[in-house]
């Protein structure tokens, strides 16, 4: 599966955002760490199929490409709730979270046409956070209705199997409830379990304030010279939330950074088959190779690209097969 491979590619990710913040830089990918992310990205197809295939495993490519991975709990029905599903992955000894993405068209219509806002994180399910730290209404709330029941499996699971790490991935609207999730688990699960996501085609979820703080936790971790424990908020130069965008997709640049909003660190842009850069910085346009400058407008985005070929996978639910 690569795997390795993607860890690689999060290194050069790292290289990238070392460079300093005044002067966005580029680092190549190489087809075979692009390959690196396949597993991730049939996760995140794997969680558009419906819940009664994805709890025997039985949901088509997505699935036979993960051999051995364990769903414990399924859940949502595709339209009050998204689609979601919890796991064990023996293979890398952690928990996955992937959550369902949406219609792309009706994503782009509700994020355009202004009925929504900045509000404050749940306290309760963000303990400790700054009132200065605002995401976008809908996600906020379609993420709490959720959370502490994947929470509680993945805290089950953990200690079922001695889990040290609990992924977050999704596509489009799950994606963002994926970014969501990974501050989320950062600030409720112990210092030792590591926290990592992987996205694709995610909207803006948060402000500013919001995009610093998910660099701030969900990253790896310096370690104490006395032992293995991790210090949150001590982060190494290898960031561990990564989003995938690909060519002209236009649902990475809204809702509009004159909104408010703002992405966090952590870009792969797909410029065409087999050929990606990782982008450093947050979210500024500085480089003509990263999303923000390659699609300036959505008028000059395309839809299709939101759907893939994610390196000669599409995600969406007429694909999950």
């Amino acid at each position: 599966m690569h795997f390795t491979t993607a860890l690689s590619a999060l290194t050069l990710v790292a290289a990238a955002l070392a460079a300093p913040l005044t002067e966005r830089s580029v680092t190549a990918l190489s087809s075979s760490q692009l390959a690196g992310f396949a597993p991730f990205t049939q996760f995140a197809r794997a969680a558009y199929c419906p819940s009664s295939k994805v709890k025997n495993w039985g949901c088509g490519e997505a699935c036979k490409a993960l051999p051995g991975f364990q769903p414990t709990l399924t859940g949502g029905d595709g339209n009050a709730v998204q689609l979601f599903f919890v796991g064990y992955w023996p293979q890398q000894n952690s928990v996955v979270v992937a959550h369902q993405g949406t219609d792309p068209t009706a994503l782009m219509s509700d994020l355009t046409d202004l009925n929504f806002f900045l509000t404050d994180l749940d306290n309760k399910l963000f303990p400790g956070v700054s009132d200065a730290v605002q995401v976008h209404n809908g996600f906020g709330a379609e993420h709490a209705k959720t959370a502490t029941t994947i929470l509680a499996e993945t805290k089950r699971i953990i200690a079922a199997n001695g889990a040290t790490q609990v992924m977050l991935i999704g596509h489009s609207l799950g994606g963002a409830l994926a970014e969501l999730d990974s501050l989320f688990m950062a600030l409720n699960l112990p210092s030792s379990i590591h926290v990592k996501a992987v996205t694709y085609g995610t909207p803006r979820v948060g402000n500013p304030q919001f995009a610093a703080l998910l660099d701030s936790k969900v990253c790896r971790h310096l370690f104490s010279l006395a032992g293995p424990v991790a210090h949150r908020g001590i982060c190494a130069k290898v960031p561990d939330f990564v989003r995938i965008n690909n060519e002209a997709d236009l649902v990475p640049i809204v809702p509009g950074r004159f909104l408010g909003f703002q992405h966090p660190h952590g870009e792969i842009h797909i410029l065409s088959p087999g050929n990606a850069v990782a982008c450093s910085g947050d979210d500024n346009a500085d480089d003509s190779k990263c999303t923000i400058k390659t699609v300036p407008n959505i008028l000059e985005g395309d839809i299709i690209n939101h759907l893939g070929p994610y390196e000669g996978i599409f995600i969406g639910t007429i694909f999950c097969n």
